[in-house]
């Protein structure tokens, strides 16, 4: 047997002139089978498309590219049904795909590579499914903002504190701190829609590394297959890897602000703030105390963040020192984007489930409101009156002091005996303060007043509606 031989007697695609058994230790780490399973569908289905293209240029006939392009076609349906499952011993998927379609069509299968190296054939799979993977995270993270906004719209009445280093800071709608999420994931949207096409530029065609000998039309194929451009230069093309570094990039950026939507949800929901109720069926329980109800979705989403964002690291890594061309290090391409991909689409599906699931504890959001966060109000106040700011912070800030060194609001410092109230600041003035007038007065953009946050949820449905394929 050769070098070029499994096994079960399946030849490898390059073992021709080869006289000695692959060694296993080289075996062992050059086959890659389970990675590759997920491009056996664009596999089959760019394998057929190249068979009609080979017809096209006169290296088939018109009755060998039918009898291909329906081998195939067979193939991916008994693939997709389980009636064929890929020989766990061939060497990648391509040859496991080739082995089979010979075994069914006999020398016609043969013909099939004419012109094709794995090289563009993987590129042109592994393209065709990051795409595809892609489209579906977008589709999932167009639900979670669905999701947020309709939070946002059922909550516009209800205030909060929104918080500066962990500090109450100023009120705000509890529809603006949900809106806040919509944002970073529109951005993602941009990110993953711009990998998306770059993933969309086909290589197939430019062979191993010099182009195709028989003027194959690489922009029909193109076309066929739903890409959008075809790569310029074969040297680059098969050794180009920067739409999956691009794909993960999206992905990881996309987990990294699920991860701070975790940590909110999950400060939220502790008894010290107590925002936030999780019900049964996105919580779990503790195996020692029978009291506990605790929010490992949104930890589990904030954990595996960690995951992705090693998988770009790794990527970049492995591509960072090659060579121009096809280089074997980038059979190792794929697990990184596979895990990301999985990542960003389950962790994403499971902030939907909570965005959805979770009751906000109106009375705890209310008592929340405490009198410091309208120290930038009375501040503001000031300069409507023509006291230039930095001298209205410090009034205001000798009112605070006041107020913590006694422990009590600021409203309720013009009453307390130990007090005094510096000019031009007065009881009255303090007495008139609210959470709603100083909500209400930011209606400037992004801002808190319902108007300017009914603008934001408009603009978002606005968004929404578009469609990107």
């Amino acid at each position: 047997m050769t070098s070029g031989e499994h096994s079960d007697g399946g030849k490898a695609l390059w073992g021709g002139g080869f006289s000695e058994n692959m060694h296993p230790a080289l075996q062992r780490i050059s086959f890659s089978m389970t990675q590759d399973l997920p491009l056996a569908i664009a596999d089959l289905i760019a394998s057929g498309v190249y068979a009609r293209a080979l017809a096209q240029c006169g290296v088939l006939s018109d009755l060998e590219a039918s009898e291909l392009d329906t081998g195939l076609a067979a193939l991916l349906a008994d693939f997709q049904s389980g009636a064929w499952i890929p020989d766990a011993n061939a060497e990648d998927i391509h040859t496991a795909i080739e082995a089979e379609l010979t075994a069914r069509l006999g020398d016609v299968a043969k013909k099939l590579h004419t012109g094709r190296s794995r090289n563009d054939q993987v590129n042109t799979a592994f393209r065709m499914t990051v795409a595809d993977r892609l489209t579906g995270i977008l589709d999932d993270v167009r639900t979670l903002q669905s999701e947020i906004v309709n939070r946002a719209s059922a909550d516009m009445d209800t205030l909060m504190p929104a918080y500066t280093h962990l500090q109450r800071a100023q009120p705000v709608r509890l529809a603006h701190w949900c809106m806040s999420m919509f944002w970073p994931l529109q951005r993602d949207i941009e990110r993953l829609l711009q990998a998306r096409a770059r993933a969309l530029e086909s290589p197939l065609g430019v062979g191993a590394i010099s182009g195709h000998p028989f003027g194959i039309d690489r922009e029909w194929i193109a076309d066929e297959l739903g890409f959008e451009s075809v790569t310029q230069n074969s040297i680059d093309t098969v050794g180009d890897r920067d739409f999956a570094v691009e794909a993960v990039f999206a992905c990881t950026m996309l987990n990294v602000h699920l991860s701070r939507f975790a940590e909110e949800l999950s400060l939220f929901s502790s008894a010290e703030y107590g925002f936030i109720t999780w019900p049964d069926s996105l919580a779990t329980g503790s195996s020692l105390m029978p009291n506990k109800k605790n929010p490992d979705l949104v930890e589990l989403v904030r954990g595996r963040c960690a995951g992705g964002i090693g998988d770009l690291v790794s990527l970049l890594t492995l591509v960072k020192g090659l060579a121009l061309g096809y280089q074997r290090d980038l059979q190792e391409d794929k697990p990184p984007v596979w895990r990301s991909t999985w990542l960003a689409a389950t962790g994403v599906q499971a902030m939907s489930a909570a965005i959805a699931g979770i009751v906000f504890n109106h009375p705890r959001l209310l008592a929340a409101l405490s009198d410091d966060l309208l120290a930038t109000e009375i501040a503001d106040l000031l300069v409507v009156q023509g006291i230039p700011f930095r001298d209205a912070h410090s009034v205001v800030a000798n009112i605070a002091a006041q107020a913590r060194a006694h422990g009590i609001g600021l409203r309720d410092v013009a009453q307390h005996p130990g007090c005094s109230l510096p000019a031009p600041i007065t009881a009255q003035m303090l007495s008139g303060l609210s959470h709603e007038d100083a909500v209400e007065r930011r209606d400037s953009i992004g801002g808190t007043a319902r108007i300017a946050v009914e603008r934001q949820i408009t603009r978002a449905k606005v968004l929404l509606s578009v469609t990107h394929g």
